[in-house]
């Protein structure tokens, strides 16, 4: 069971017990439950990344490139690494926060 956080900034701030196999579909609808919107006018965001309905939390995967002195000279990828091995992913864990927004 993980907490995560969702805000939107207007005064709104929804702390959330699921399970890292529930789909984003169902947070949604606990956090519709806690705030009284309708779950699917709710977008959840972490920085520009928009989460799908139809992924599990323990899947959802947030890429961001790795800061240039991990990635070798000159700032950018070489040739002999691959394009995902310029990212590192991250999942949804406990205590996270997300951006909440409607549509």
């Amino acid at each position: 069971m993980i907490e995560v956080v969702c805000n939107d900034r207007l005064g709104k701030k929804v702390r959330v017990k699921c399970n890292t196999d529930d789909t984003i579909g169902d947070l949604k609808k606990l956090i519709a439950a806690q705030t009284g919107t309708r779950w699917n006018k709710i977008v959840l965001k972490k920085w520009y990344t928009i989460f799908k309905d139809h992924v599990s939390l323990g899947d959802c995967i947030l890429c961001a490139p790795r800061p240039s002195w991990e990635r070798g000279k000159g700032g950018g990828p070489s040739h002999s690494e691959g394009f995902l091995n310029t990212f590192t992913s991250d999942e949804i864990h406990d205590g996270m926060n997300l951006e909440l927004y409607y549509q």
